[in-house]
């Protein structure tokens, strides 16, 4: 099932957008919201598929709503009563531009062009996945950054963060490696069973964790005394993965 956010001031819009999609588009579930800052928050916690973005609102426009986000895995669709912002959009990675009113058909083809993107996606992880299991030792990860390709072992590598649009990998040496590639991207190489995605900025090797602190979603504390957040909806398998009796 699609996971659909719609980030809107305008109630009116927001509503009719919602009645929209429930009426012609089958297999989904839909969040709104009409505060961008609340906006924020709901990304990390539903971890959305779809995003439907007002451009122009009152706490801050879309584009900056953007800029706040320090990973973006979801399909971002545009909606807006003005066509002056296209080419920005575009620059975006935005897969449709809507202009209200939101015309049917328009609409219908953006969502299903997002849904095709979404399920190639998840087949790609799990072709992935399910490759590595079949294979019958451990490879070493390659990594391109700096100019150097590096080969790195599983139990080395502690955690991954997203900073937008570049990845950071924490290494057991103290190291860093800054890769200039989404999380997204970056995590395709990481299928072991030890590598969990706790939140949308991390993803960490469970080998590697050293404390879980109870607070929302909680905080795990890893080697060289590292931190990550865990996202209330990451909670529960979280717990089960580490088999934490909490």
């Amino acid at each position: 099932m699609l996971k659909i956010l719609i980030i809107d001031d305008e109630l009116d819009a927001l509503e009719v957008l919602e009645w929209k999609l429930k009426t012609y588009v089958s297999n989904i579930s839909i969040t709104t919201c009409s505060s961008a800052n609340k906006a924020l928050g709901l990304i990390s916690e539903i971890n959305p598929h779809i995003v439907f973005l007002d451009i122009q609102m009152p706490e801050m426009n879309g584009f900056s709503f953007l800029e706040k986000l320090s990973n973006r895995n979801f399909e971002l669709i545009f909606t807006t009563a003005f066509d002056e912002f296209a080419l920005q959009a575009i620059k975006e990675n935005a897969i449709a531009y809507l202009l209200k009113p939101i015309d049917k058909i328009e609409l219908i083809a953006a969502v299903e062009k997002a849904r095709k993107n979404v399920y190639r996606e998840s087949l790609e992880m799990k072709v992935d996945a399910m490759l590595y299991s079949m294979k019958p030792t451990t490879p070493k990860i390659n990594i391109s950054a700096d100019g150097k390709i590096y080969f790195l072992e599983a139990q080395d590598v502690v955690m991954l963060q997203s900073d937008k649009s570049y990845t950071t990998i924490y290494l057991v040496t103290n190291k860093k490696i800054v890769v200039s590639k989404t999380l997204k991207e970056v995590e395709k190489k990481f299928y072991m069973n030890s590598f969990y995605r706790v939140h949308n900025s991390y993803l960490v090797n469970l080998d590697h964790v050293k404390e879980y602190l109870k607070r929302d979603g909680g905080e795990l504390i890893l080697t060289n005394e590292l931190t990550a957040s865990v996202s209330r909806n990451k909670k529960s398998e979280l717990i089960e993965k580490l088999q934490l009796n909490v």
